[in-house]
């Protein structure tokens, strides 16, 4: 494995072991320090990472907690525990919107959900942030602002809307028929 892999790896393995810690910190509300390394390691187990690993790495989840102390993500509350951090919710509920796959039903309601925004050109970086996430999440693009999606993801948006402080500037719309919708159809995978 080359160098640019192994840092890579290394820097995925570190985001893991934050988004672990952010997690267990937020499921509990107020943890005791003492207890977050056995319960990082205990949701580290969840994304598959080898057992090894865990019995070797309590220090790098003692150090990724320390780092988000210092991002201002988690604050020392007491003698000896820790809490989300206003700033840290935030952040978790990125991360969750990033990860997030909405589940496809068994069935297609034959119902488009169109997404449509409006943002200004002076927040371009907040329109490429959009874009993106409209992609990752699985949105078609129909035109330069207006996506689609054909299952319901009305909470989603809702999520998504209030963590990019985007309210006014998206529309969600619920629509029977799109003109020439053979294409989404054919990138969705669904008939008619």
């Amino acid at each position: 494995m080359g160098i640019l892999e192994q840092e890579n790896n290394k820097q995925i393995r570190a985001s893991k072991i934050q988004k672990a810690v952010l997690r267990t910190v937020a499921a509990a509300g107020i943890l005791s320090v003492a207890l977050v390394v056995p319960n990082a390691l205990q949701a580290l187990k969840l994304f598959d990472i080898d057992k090894k690993f865990l019995r070797n790495n309590k220090r790098s989840i003692n150090s990724s907690r320390q780092k988000l102390v210092e991002k201002g993500l988690l604050e020392y509350s007491g003698e000896g525990f820790l809490r989300l951090t206003p700033l840290g919710e935030k952040t978790l509920r990125k991360i969750e919107l990033k990860n997030y796959q909405l589940e496809k039903p068994k069935r297609w309601d034959k119902k488009w959900r169109v997404l449509i925004f409006d943002i200004k050109e002076t927040h371009k970086s907040l329109r490429d942030k959009v874009r993106n996430t409209l992609v990752s999440i699985g949105f078609e693009r129909l035109q330069n602002s207006v996506w689609v999606y054909p299952y319901d993801c009305e909470d989603l948006i809702t999520l998504f809307k209030a963590d990019f402080e985007i309210g006014k500037e998206v529309l969600y719309i619920i629509a029977d028929k799109i003109e020439n919708e053979k294409v989404l159809l054919n990138n969705f995978d669904l008939e008619k």
